[in-house]
């Protein structure tokens, strides 16, 4: 009975396994079929693809030794050096034809032409130098000379693997080193005994020589491409990293120039009821709305840009500096070795202490950058109390021109303009920062405020 059922089992899965489906799924099949793959691609499949070489994006280092005539003409340099081996194929085929004109045509177009194609197809310049091989051997009287290459295919069969491996891929220069030594072995062993010298060896060693310092500076290159391109985005995303941290640090200080408002307005409007005597109920209730719109306002900032403080962020305990403090700050930058001088022009008033805050930070900023890049160098900051608005005005000398300063320049991250600009864009305002003629650097800014009379007139409208 268990027989039965066995047979059975076996007959209700009559569908037999292939023969070969264990070795097609062996590793080293596997391996072999991945690499027949790589050959079909990179040099089977549409061989004569058109792919001109383009000129380089700049001339590099040789325009420098050029006359300044030709210097524009760098960006030619790999196609001046391929015509350059091909002249040396012509001159290597005509001192192998021992004269004879038409052998020396044929040689020259067999070496020649795939130097040639090797700028716009490649990879099928590749099979015309191998295809050229015997025939130039057999046009060439190889009888009484090198086998299986003449010194005309040594040289042009030489560069074309060189140059196709340059523009193409490590993987392709070693399928074309493979076809190369198969072909020479194939031909030593069949007509190798025929002819004096057997160049096959030192070919193969040669042009593996070329195509191992091609594929390391390809591979290099293809390194360093790599490394700018994640250099670019680390740059990006530091800079924009830097940007968040600014506008943080901006919310962080108009919340507490705001939450100091609020919380006066909230004060006043519960004290105002007693300092009138038998105050209005109207009035005591209007008061009292007020305190608590007040209220309900500074706890909805408090929760809103509560988000923006960081987990060791303290609120300041003094209030936010103003353009009156910026004495304090100068004299804390003469102690740090740079010579700066304030002037201030116009009728100094008092200004909206957001507007206050980001002047004070703004030439803060760029007293810092003085000190950080242009050690040495003596600064002059101009405040100007205009009808519209404040205008700033910092510039710094090059570095150096205090000979007592022991510093060096630094490396920062460059981004200390991006928070001026953030402050300045808030506001409205607007804000040039060059380099100024005697080497040095200047920043200005125009901070727009609007007077009192707009003000008034724009809330009577």
């Amino acid at each position: 009975m268990l027989y039965v059922t066995e047979t059975t089992h076996t007959q209700t899965n009559p569908e037999p396994r292939p023969a070969g489906d264990g070795l097609s799924s062996s590793p080293e099949v596997r391996l072999a079929m991945d690499a027949l793959a790589g050959l079909r691609a990179d040099l089977l499949d549409d061989p004569f693809a058109y792919r001109p070489l383009p000129p380089r994006n700049k001339p590099g280092g040789i325009a420098r030794v050029l006359p300044r005539r030709l210097r524009p003409y760098a960006v030619w340099t790999r196609h001046a050096l391929v015509g350059a081996a091909g002249m040396l194929a012509v001159l290597v085929s005509f001192a192998d034809s021992e004269g004879e004109m038409l052998v020396s045509l044929a040689m020259t177009f067999f070496s020649l032409g795939p130097i040639l194609l090797t700028l716009v197809r490649p990879v099928g310049a590749f099979w015309f130098s191998l295809a050229s091989i015997p025939v130039v051997a057999v046009i060439g009287q190889a009888g009484s000379g090198d086998w299986p290459w003449l010194p005309a295919s040594f040289v042009a069969h030489l560069v074309v693997l060189t140059v196709v491996a340059a523009r193409t891929r490590p993987r392709t220069a070693a399928w074309m080193w493979v076809l190369t030594a198969a072909y020479g072995v194939i031909a030593e062993g069949l007509f190798g005994n025929r002819y004096y010298n057997s160049n096959a060896l030192p070919f193969l060693f040669v042009s593996a020589l070329a195509l191992l310092v091609v594929t390391v500076l390809l591979v290099r290159r293809a390194a360093e491409e790599e490394v700018t391109a994640q250099l670019t985005v680390t740059a990006h995303e530091r800079s924009q990293r830097t940007l968040l941290e600014e506008r943080t640090t901006i919310a962080r200080e108009l919340h507490d120039v705001v939450a100091h408002h609020m919380m006066v307005v909230a004060i006043q409007a519960e004290a105002a009821p007693y300092r009138v005597e038998d105050p209005p109920e109207e009035l005591t209730k209007a008061f009292a709305t007020i305190r608590e719109n007040a209220v309900a306002a500074l706890t909805e900032l408090r929760r809103v840009l509560g988000v923006v403080r960081a987990k060791d962020y303290e609120a300041p305990d003094a209030p936010q500096p103003t353009l009156a403090d910026l004495d304090g700050l100068l004299a804390n930058v003469r102690e740090a070795g740079l010579g700066v001088e304030k002037v201030v022009t116009g009728a100094v008033r008092e200004l909206p202490q957001g507007v206050e805050l980001s002047a004070y930070r703004i030439v803060q900023e760029a007293l810092s950058n003085t000190l950080r890049h242009a050690p040495g160098a003596s600064a002059r900051v101009e405040i100007g109390y205009v009808l519209g608005g404040l205008g700033l005005r910092i510039v710094n000398g090059p570095a150096g021109e205090v000979s007592f300063v022991k510093q060096t320049p630094t490396q920062g991250a460059g981004q200390g303009l991006t928070g001026m600009r953030e402050r300045v864009a808030m506001l409205g305002g607007e804000m040039t920062a060059v380099p100024a003629a005697d080497g040095g650097y200047e920043v200005t800014v125009f901070l727009p405020v609007a007077s009192a009379t707009d003000e008034n007139g724009a809330g009577e409208a």
